[in-house]
Order: structure tokens, then sequence, then C-alpha cells
């Protein structure tokens, strides 16, 4: 009895320090990109999948104790896909009172006749999403529009995009809809998909599989996912490195015309804020913090935004 006593008392602690973590990173996520303002109404989409579920657990977690006020309403797009579970969403929605709206589309039929058997039917699925939902946070007065995807998500995006689109592009944590009428934000960009698959995990959460696209075979992102999951498993903290890439890009070492005047450098210019050729002069590139699964991630806040940050 005391045995299994102290194994629960381990789930617990491991739990509350699991969750803690991805509230200070959501939280920073928040802050470091003024995603959430007082007054905002936040449209939180669930698909049903540990991404989505996560993000609003967290979200409404960090409500409780934010030092700004904003409403949570969670959206599911039901795409009619066969055997989807139509009872589980609503129930756990209900079962923890937050406000939620269900809207019904035939997504399914149309991307099943408009592609081809055997076709990658994501480009499609995704734009149809994306008008349904932009409609409905505008029935809703939703000012925010909060998607699940993760760090992991962004990485591989990356890649996908220099492999088979020729751009060097990611999913941003914060973006304008081309109408300019929505913000779509990414509150989890901050998070590690391993660490949102134990939390889902330990929550229990009622996971509904996706049956139209997850089930594709030779995806080209379920190949990326892959490479990056073996480099994570080969050479831990390279992903960490690639992230904090993301986030300190210089320009000026690059090729992009558009981003740098490369042709207005002429000899003897001394150029404010650039670094020339010191990044070749480096015998040693710079550390990354280290630290360990359970301890707390280093926070590289401003301090003008540490409030939101450092609620736990």
């Amino acid at each position: 009895m005391t045995e299994q006593t102290e194994k629960e008392k381990k789930q617990i602690y491991n739990l509350n320090k699991l969750q803690k973590r991805l509230r200070r990173n959501v939280g920073n996520a928040i802050a470091d990109f003024n995603m959430i303002e007082d007054g905002d109404k936040v449209m939180v989409c669930l698909s049903g999948g540990k991404d989505s579920y996560t993000l609003l657990d967290i979200l409404l977690n960090l409500k409780l104790n934010a030092p700004i006020h904003f409403d949570i309403v969670a959206v599911n797009l039901d795409q009619k896909q066969p055997g989807f579970p139509e009872h589980v969403l609503p129930e756990y929605l209900q079962s923890i009172g937050v406000e939620y709206k269900i809207v019904e589309e035939n997504t399914y039929g149309i991307v099943k006749e408009k592609i081809p058997e055997g076709k990658t039917t994501c480009s499609l699925c995704s734009r149809l999403r994306r008008g349904i939902l932009y409609r409905t946070a505008t029935e809703l007065g939703a000012t925010k529009i909060a998607l699940g995807h993760h760090r992991d998500d962004m990485l591989a995006t990356l890649f996908l995009n220099m492999f088979y689109g020729g751009k060097m592009k990611s999913m941003p944590p914060k973006l304008m809809s081309d109408d300019g009428k929505h913000i779509v934000i990414r509150p989890l960009a901050y998070c590690k998909e391993k660490e949102i698959e134990k939390y889902a995990m330990a929550k229990a959460f009622p996971i509904i599989p996706c049956n139209l696209c997850g089930s594709q075979p030779n995806l080209q992102r379920q190949v990326v996912k892959e490479m990056l999951n073996t480099w994570d498993r080969q050479y831990p903290g390279r992903l960490e490195t690639m992230f904090s890439a993301m986030q300190d890009i210089v320009p000026s070492h690059l090729c992009d015309p558009k981003l740098f005047d490369f042709k207005g450098i002429t000899h003897g210019q001394q150029l404010e804020g650039i670094d020339g050729d010191i990044a070749f002069d480096k015998e040693e590139l710079p550390q990354i913090p280290q630290f360990d699964e359970d301890d707390e991630q280093p926070n590289f806040a401003s301090e003008s935004l540490i409030q939101f940050k450092e609620v736990n």
C-alpha cells in the first residue's frame, strides 16, 4: 500500500513539473510575440489530437492567474469523416465547463471528390478548414485564433519549405490573415512535441485519431519529422540549436537581396551592426545552455514582459 502511494506521489510530482514547464514555455511565447492582450476572445481550435488538447488545457490554466483578462472559446470542426466519434469532444468540453462550438461541414466529402485516390489531401483540406475557421471566428467575435502547432512542427515546416518549396520559411508564432481581419497565434511555439505527448498521456485526454490525413503513407511531413526525431535521438540538443537559429537570423550572411543591400556594399565602407566576416573567424561555436528534462528552462525574456511569463 505504501509502495503504491509513493508511486502515485511521484507521478503527480512529475506531472506538476511537466505542466509547469509547458506553462512557462506558453507564457514566454505569449509575452514574446504579444499573442494575447487584455480583453481578447481567444478561439482555440480543437481537433481532438494531443496538441490541441494540451493547448486548451494550458491556456485555461494560465487564464486563472494571468495579469490580463481574456476569454476562451473552444471550436471543433466536424469534417464528417466516416466513423468520427461525434460525442467525444462535446462530452469532454462540457465536463471541464468551457464555452465551445461544434461546426459541422462535410469537407471530407469535398476532398474525396476533388483529390484523386492516392494523392495527398493536405493542401485542399487545410484551405477548406482555414476558411471555415476564419468565418467561425467572425461569427463568435473572436479576436485571436489559437492553433496547436508546436516547436517541432515549426522546424519540420522550415525543412519542408527548403527541400520542396525552395524557400526559407516556417510557421510564424503569430500572423495576420490575408484580408487583415484575423490574427492567428501558436502559443505552443516553444513547446517540444515529446513533452506535449507525455502531458497528453498523463492527463488521459480522449484522443481522436485523424483518419483523413494521418493515415496517408509517405507524406513529406512525416519523412521530415522522422529525420528530426532521428537527429534528436542521436544528437541531443540539436533541435534546440536549430530552433535558436530560427530566432537569430543574419540577413547579411544569407543570399536574399530583398533583405540585405548587397549591391550597396562598397570598398572601405563601415556598416553599422554588421558582423562582416567575423562569423568565419570563430574557432568555436557559442554554447547553447544545457538543462535536464526536469529543470526549469532558462528564461531569456525581456523585463518588460516578465509579468506574464512568471505566471506559474
